[in-house]
């Protein structure tokens, strides 16, 4: 009999789980799949090796909880580990705050301090919450693991995170965090496997997607990032504005009445390439489109990847690859081109045929700066967080 570990990704209408087996030469992930359309028609589905193996559709599901579409969720995982024994559940959550900077074993104390952080994570932390108090709710003495997407960020320099702002501001724990740390963790561990001289050195880390970052790492160590105190600052993203000019939230609440609720929708919710575009949030749309909107957006998310990429070098000072992932970084080789494109001056120079197959190092021949397409694996790395807690 072996140990499995449940990993839980739950977003406002949609939940993403993986289960892995503990087995002795390693975790190996045994099932993934999804509860998509939460609150509207709930659909479960469960695949291994990419083949379904259950699904169930509620056409009238709108009353569904959380509590018990997970219920449905672990009842499938131990019918489906027969023999085997669900030893734990692990969650991504947002954010850690200045207190948890590693994962942690949850009760009702920790997450009572985790509830306090939803209005700095306000798209993820009270879903990631939820899913957690619906176990509690149905499997009380199952453990459960927060692991957090702000903790590889821990251990900046003092002036990496702190804001020009009076200290008793920083005291009270307005900071810069950084965020996408489970796949920048997971990313700089897997570049120890395919370049151990790179991953020993100074790489920029892409994680471009719905939502973007960037992560300067030295040795394996995050160093500085992009976003910040909240999951809105830095790159343009799919629906959020990235780093914004603090003025122009005052002139919107000085000038056009806009209160914090609508000032929140504007900037979480209707900016980003959606914003821009007025035609979609999603790159496949957009770099599809003849629309000169969509050019707009595609060619200011560029530059701005293009800008930050220069600051975390600054930090770095200096650099010896760049990595892409996430859901654009991965599959999106004309953004991959276009990025590395303006960065020329760095020695970035791509192979056309290895940036259209899109994984492992798409450098030129002789490139002066290594550059590679890695798919990150955020589930993985919540598994192995919660295996090293529980165990």
């Amino acid at each position: 009999m072996s140990d499995a570990v449940l990993t839980l990704n739950a977003g406002s209408s949609s939940l993403k789980f993986s289960l892995f087996e503990a087995a002795p030469a390693g975790l190996r992930c045994i099932a993934d799949g999804e509860i998509e359309e939460i609150g509207r028609k709930p659909r479960f589905v469960a695949r291994q090796d990419g083949a379904v193996v259950a699904e169930r559709a509620w056409d009238h599901g709108e009353a569904l909880t959380h509590e018990q579409l997970l219920g449905e969720l672990l009842g499938w995982a131990e019918s489906h580990l027969g023999e085997d024994r669900l030893a734990a559940v692990g969650h991504r959550v947002a954010h850690g705050g200045v207190e948890f900077s590693a994962p942690v074993l949850l009760d009702g104390a920790v997450l009572a301090k985790l509830d306090a952080l939803c209005p700095l994570a306000p798209l993820h932390q009270p879903h990631n919450l939820a899913a957690v108090r619906a176990i509690m709710s149905t499997r009380p003495r199952l453990p459960q693991v927060a692991c957090f997407d702000t903790a590889f960020h821990s251990g900046h320099a003092p002036e990496v995170d702190r804001f020009g702002l009076p200290r008793e501001w920083e005291a009270r724990g307005v900071k810069r965090y950084g965020f996408h740390g489970l796949s920048f963790e997971f990313i700089a561990r897997r570049m120890r496997e395919l370049d151990p001289a790179l991953a020993a050195g100074r790489m920029v880390v892409a994680h471009l997607g719905s939502g973007a970052s960037l992560c300067a790492v030295r040795d394996g160590r995050s160093v500085d990032t992009t976003m910040s105190f909240t999951p809105l600052d830095g790159l343009v993203m799919g629906t959020r504005c990235g780093a914004l000019d603090p003025g122009v939230i005052l002139y919107l609440e000085q000038q056009h009445g806009l209160d914090a609720g609508a000032v929140t929708d504007l900037l979480y919710h209707q900016s980003g390439l959606l914003g821009v575009s007025q035609i979609s949030s999603d790159m496949r749309l957009l770099l599809a489109s003849d629309d000169s909107r969509a050019k707009d957006a595609v060619d200011l998310f560029v530059f701005r990847v293009v800008r930050e990429t220069g600051a975390m070098i600054a930090t770095l000072g200096g650099v010896d690859g760049l990595v892409f992932t996430g859901g654009i970084g991965e599959h999106a080789p004309e953004i991959r081109a276009r990025v590395c494109q303006r960065l020329a001056w760095l020695g970035a120079s791509l192979d056309g045929a290895a940036n259209a197959r899109g994984d492992g190092r798409i450098n030129a021949p002789g490139a002066g700066l290594s550059v590679w397409a890695v798919r990150t694996d955020e589930e993985r790395m919540i598994a192995a967080h919660t295996w090293e807690t529980v165990r």
